[in-house]
């Protein structure tokens, strides 16, 4: 069955731009300009995947109010923001609200097709039964390299692609530090450092909704990061 992409973005340039790239790698490809046409259709049939952006026409944080009403319909429904806004707060907020991915219109088609195909590629890993040689056991932390997902203390932590191969990078090799060039290339991202130490916020902040005193990432000054599995 052809995987179907909604894409709901006010400016019909753009939308139909990357409507037009889909559509030639094969998926079934929906467009809406506003948030009112999305959730009429959405309320009738769910895509398999949603882009979405968050200024919509007159609504300034639009993206985020349907992202919110996505989720209370499906918790599981890949959700990427697709955005000019590229700072920290937007950023957090988009991922807190339950966006799998949030991505600034400066990516490359063949990075957001990355993108999109890693999405799908969990969705249906997580289908699949977990097979014991795709686990890695780290004190309280289990990491399912098949599923792509992790559990901190026998509670899943909720990470974006990005941020579980960081995490993954790191804890494959506790005590290892890895510098934000080396986590890049294993995380498969090109950003600036400062985007690397904004993902370790919040994987931190991720894991300290579930356990307070989490500590086990910790900031090596001058180098980058490491996963220090005597903390725990």
């Amino acid at each position: 069955m052809l995987k179907r992409i909604a894409i709901v973005e006010d400016e019909a340039a753009i939308r139909e731009n990357y409507a037009d790239v889909l559509r030639v790698q094969g998926y079934q490809v929906q467009t809406f300009a506003n948030r009112e046409s999305a959730c009429k259709a959405f309320a009738i049939s769910l895509p398999h995947l949603v882009i979405l952006d968050i200024g919509l026409e007159q609504e300034y944080d639009g993206g985020f109010t349907l992202c919110q009403w996505l989720r209370n319909i499906s918790t599981t429904l890949p959700i990427i923001f697709l955005t000019a806004r590229d700072n920290d707060v937007d950023t957090v907020s988009g991922l807190r609200i339950g966006a799998d991915d949030y991505l600034t219109k400066d990516i490359s088609l063949p990075h957001l097709s990355a993108r999109i195909a890693a999405l799908f590629r969990r969705q249906e890993a997580l289908k699949q039964p977990t097979a014991e040689s795709s686990l890695l056991t780290l004190g309280p932390l289990t990491i399912d390299n098949q599923r792509m997902s992790i559990v901190w203390q026998q509670q899943s932590v909720d990470l974006t692609i990005t941020e579980f191969w960081m995490v993954f990078a790191l804890a494959k090799n506790p005590g290892h530090v890895k510098n934000r060039q080396q986590l890049m290339k294993d995380s498969n991202i090109y950003v600036d450092d400062s985007t690397i130490t904004s993902h370790v916020k919040r994987i931190r902040k991720k894991f300290n909704q579930i356990d307070k005193d989490f500590n086990c990432i910790e900031t090596v000054y001058g180098m980058g990061y490491r996963w220090n599995k005597d903390e725990k």
